[in-house]
């Protein structure tokens, strides 16, 4: 069984992610969503909440069951929760020559110390190119209307979570 593991905050989801995601399943058998934990980092959706939309989205929009969406977290190095998984190969998304930078240096040294695992790009879509969650997130938290970027499940629980800041008078 080829198992894929894409990792990243999700924080939120967004169809940049779900393109992405879809690809992956081209690919692999199975895929494993790793949610990055950083102690130091304030997420706007808890793990919880992150899982949630993940799997609602693999269920209602892809219509991939548990058999074959996992999500999990992790807060070590990405190449031993991949062995600890037995992934054959990490899931990387691709937007423009920045990210590619960034990514090659991070499959070089992964590289290195997993020659095992392969590290395998995806480019984003074109509507996808644009997205990013910090920018969704900033969106979203004017009152701005992010529909064009999320999933519908992920639109009302940022107008939820906005919803309740705007009225306890703290929008961060």
């Amino acid at each position: 069984m080829k198992i894929a593991l894409y990792a990243g905050s999700f924080d939120p989801l967004t169809n940049g992610h779900i393109a992405i995601l879809q690809g992956s399943f081209v690919l692999a058998d199975k895929v494993v969503v790793a949610i990055g934990i950083q102690a130091k980092k304030k997420s706007l959706f808890s793990f919880e909440e992150r899982v949630d939309l993940i799997t609602q989205v693999g269920k209602d929009l892809l219509s991939i069951g548990p058999d074959r969406l996992q999500v999990i977290s992790f807060d070590t190095l990405l190449i031993d929760k991949a062995r600890e998984i037995g992934a054959s190969f990490l899931i990387r998304g691709l937007r423009d020559g920045t990210d590619l930078d960034y990514e090659m240096q991070m499959a070089g040294m992964n590289g290195v110390m997993a020659p095992e695992l392969q590290t395998v790009f995806l480019p984003a879509s074109v509507s996808g190119r644009a997205i990013t969650s910090t920018l969704v997130r900033q969106i979203a938290s004017m009152g701005g209307d992010v529909s064009a970027f999320v999933p519908p499940n992920v639109e009302r629980a940022l107008h939820l979570k906005f919803q309740s800041s705007r009225e306890n008078g703290c929008v961060s």
